[in-house]
């Protein structure tokens, strides 16, 4: 059983090798609340990292790219614009309950610098904004704060493919991890992000150990997602 932790502290401007030590230590943001948690509800918290030296790519994710490469796929610095705010609008009516008010739950109102370096990844078809990722950028790795897509194009698996575009990054910049956020050891809405491959999961107890599919947890109900992790793909 992990020790059990619940913090959280506020922050507005965090260097890019203060970002890799926190990820390290499973914290995670919105904004400028950073947090790290490790129970939730009956449900143990796993935060995972993809270990980019031994990353390639799966037969699926594969397909995944192929499948779309009818979209246009941009990096620039973060921002939020109507169009944004339009897309996330149409994202949340995939919930039923904890539903996010605001895109700004998840970012702050200056994303590409507060509270640290951070890009838009975004996703066009036919000059229609149909997805859009959040990622930071600290010295030795990335983290993926938050990403939307329009649900009208659910079948694509965007919320996949806009992880792959954001490995792919990395790779290029010569990261060493990748974050994608949290995941439960327990069934959730997140196992999509347990078949990334190349994983590794933090214990909260200060080691980074490679994550093995089916690790070993006593079943519970299926998850209720909490509202600050509301529409986190």
């Amino acid at each position: 059983m992990p020790p059990r932790l619940d913090e959280y502290f506020l922050a507005a401007e965090v260097a890019p090798e203060q970002m890799d030590a926190l990820w390290a230590q499973g914290w995670r943001h919105f904004g400028v609340y950073f947090f790290r948690y490790s129970r939730l509800q009956n449900h143990t918290v796993l935060p995972l990292r993809v270990r980019l030296a031994r990353y390639s790519p799966s037969q699926s994710q594969r397909r995944i790219l192929k499948r779309n490469r009818d979209l246009q796929f941009r990096l620039q610095p973060a921002f939020v614009n109507a169009q944004v705010e339009a897309l996330f609008e149409r994202h949340k009516q995939r919930f039923s309950q904890n539903i996010p008010e605001s895109i700004y739950n998840f970012v702050s109102r200056r994303p590409a610098r507060i509270p640290c370096r951070c890009h838009s990844l975004t996703l066009h078809h036919q000059g229609r904004l149909v997805g859009i990722s959040y990622l930071d950028e600290g010295a030795q790795a990335t983290s993926s704060v938050y990403q939307c897509f329009d649900p009208a194009y659910a079948r694509r698996s965007l919320g996949i493919l806009m992880i792959l575009y954001a490995i792919r990054y990395s790779l290029e910049r010569g990261k060493a991890f990748y974050y994608p956020g949290y995941v439960y050891q327990e069934p959730s809405e997140y196992d999509y992000k347990k078949r990334l491959g190349a994983l590794e999961y933090f214990d909260w107890k200060g080691n980074w150990l490679n994550y093995q599919a089916g690790l070993s947890a006593t079943p519970q109900p299926a998850l209720t997602k909490p509202s600050s992790e509301g529409a986190l793909e």
